[in-house]
């Protein structure tokens, strides 16, 4: 059986080769879908579609950000980039027209702008294709950790929530246990009203009332609910057992457990009933609050 995966882990795998050390890092949080963004040095984005078809294939939510980063060891050549260069004298020249007695922009200035000088083209195709495999496989061995990663926040994750259906199966209970006479009591207490209004208004019709007040306790009556919680308790064992891809699942069951809880809450006749529904809530918000970081 597969274990239960996390979104949240993080992985790292480096090495160098010929005098050019590379690193990746991969880190995942909890998200909606699966988004993958990646951070690569110029000139390596034409390998970006590779690597996001293997991430899809063994991740299927999360947002996920891969960084690769790539350094020569010894001194790498420079190029100029005429475009940029172009830009910022435009830039530097109109602004030296604007404030008078400012210096003019000198090279040295302009060359040390971001972008004004970029590694030549020809090392970065060197470059690719001397470590290129090696990055690959790089990348390949930080998903493989990242999913093992992500395994294991997922181990920690099911001992928690198998916790915590365990106090909600336990506040069901003491419920269950709270509201056993309800509706009877309820009853009884709107019968010893009415009896008192019948004396005072003797036209009422007694079989119309019997039947309101049959109504009236049935709504006080939360064996339903209480029936619900048990099979939402269970259903989410079993999606537990199922391990792979129960994120969405179990956040739409937490929806149901939280209009059951609601509906006790707003049928209570008693303070104690009401004080066992908000800890009830409460216990299955804590649940939520774990199932949000499920794939």
């Amino acid at each position: 059986m597969s274990p239960i995966a996390s979104m949240t882990g993080f992985a790292r795998a480096e090495g160098a080769l010929d005098g050019i050390a590379w690193a990746w890092e991969l880190r995942s949080v909890n998200g909606r879908t699966l988004e993958l963004r990646f951070r690569l040095p110029n000139g390596w984005d034409i390998l970006e579609a590779g690597w996001r078809d293997l991430a899809g294939k063994s991740l299927k939510r999360g947002n996920v950000t891969a960084n690769l980063t790539i350094k020569r060891q010894s001194e790498t050549r420079l190029e100029l980039d005429p475009a940029a260069l172009e830009q910022v004298l435009k830039i530097a020249t109109d602004l030296h027209r604007r404030i008078p007695g400012s210096p003019p922009p000198s090279a040295e200035a302009l060359l040390s702008l971001p972008g004004v000088l970029r590694q030549a083209q020809a090392d970065q195709q060197e470059e690719r294709a001397t470590v290129a495999a090696d990055v690959q496989a790089g990348f390949v061995a930080a998903l493989a950790d990242l999913v093992a990663s992500r395994q294991a926040e997922g181990e920690r994750l099911a001992a928690v929530l198998n916790r915590q259906l365990q106090e909600i199966a336990t506040l069901r209970d003491t419920a269950a246990t709270q509201a056993a006479g309800q509706p009877a009591a309820q009853r009884a207490r709107m019968l010893d009203n009415l009896q008192t209004l019948l004396r005072d208004t003797p036209n009422l019709s007694e079989d119309r009332i019997a039947q309101e007040v049959a109504i009236l306790a049935s709504r006080s009556d939360v064996r339903e609910e209480l029936d619900r919680l048990s099979s939402h308790i269970a259903a989410a064992h079993e999606l537990m057992g199922e391990a792979v891809n129960i994120g969405r699942k179990l956040d739409f069951l937490i929806q149901e457990f939280n209009r059951e809880a609601n509906t006790l809450c707003s049928k209570s006749a008693s303070s104690a009933l009401t004080a066992t529904g908000l800890k009830l809530k409460a216990a299955i918000e804590q649940l939520r609050e774990q199932v949000q970081n499920i794939e």
